[in-house]
């Protein structure tokens, strides 16, 4: 179980520029895990690294050092394969604005952005590949995965399960408007910034669908719509 409530980087994970932007508490990078739904896993395999992008889940009290991030795929995906020898670099990044500064090089993204490194180990056990991959599916519609029916064993040999420790761990954000020169704003010019969220639609029907939206899917829809949207 995970005790630790900050955040402390190993050489790996230490951040160099931009130390004004880095976060230590873990709270805050949990929180983080919690709203983004990418991943972008970092693996080298041969003589090139591949970065790609994937679902996740975290288990904050997982039995990882540091708690368990886990990630999943076809059992016939390269990566998968290659990540439980190697270490991996995950990258976790949600863009919350953008800035408009009084000049181009005050230009800038507001951001809250995580990076992981650790070893990557294969999920064998049967209860703790379950538990990961009802987690995946929770992770993107939350409480799905107790209404649907059971994995069958031709689906469970298909899918690869990893984990990866959350002990190496940084974190970095942004918030606000642009860091402008004082002579810039003196001058008159606009400054400030757009702020961006994370919006839904309505949940759409398959054509096979039958009855209503389920109360997950329809929950999960409306945490994300806009409030005007809402609104009666």
């Amino acid at each position: 179980m995970n005790s630790r409530t900050t955040l402390e980087p190993t050489e790996r994970t230490t951040i160099g520029r931009g130390r004004d932007r880095a976060v230590a508490d873990r709270e805050r990078l949990m929180a983080l895990l919690a709203d983004a739904l990418i991943a972008h896993v970092g693996v080298v395999m041969g003589e090139h690294p591949v970065v790609l992008p994937t679902a996740f889940a975290v288990d904050p009290d997982g039995p990882d050092e540091g708690g368990s991030l886990y990630l999943h795929g076809s059992v016939a995906a390269a990566w998968l394969r290659a990540a439980p020898a190697a270490t991996v670099c995950v990258s976790i990044t949600e863009l919350d604005g953008l800035v408009a500064g009084r000049s181009a090089f005050h230009h800038s993204m507001n951001y809250r952005s995580a990076v992981i490194i650790g070893s990557a180990r294969s999920v064998d056990d049967p209860a703790e590949r379950q538990r990961a991959l009802d987690l995946i599916v929770d992770h993107m519609i939350p409480g799905r995965s107790a209404t649907l029916r059971a994995s069958t064993r031709k689906e469970l040999a298909a899918t690869a399960v990893v984990a990866v420790p959350l002990r190496e761990a940084s974190m970095k954000e942004r918030a606000g408007g642009p860091g402008d020169e004082p002579e810039d704003v003196a001058a008159g010019v606009w400054g400030g910034h757009i702020p961006l969220r994370q919006v839904a639609a309505e949940a759409v029907p398959d054509p096979d669908a039958r009855g209503p939206v389920p109360r997950d899917v329809a929950a999960r829809a409306s945490a994300l719509m806009p409030v005007a949207t809402l609104l009666p």
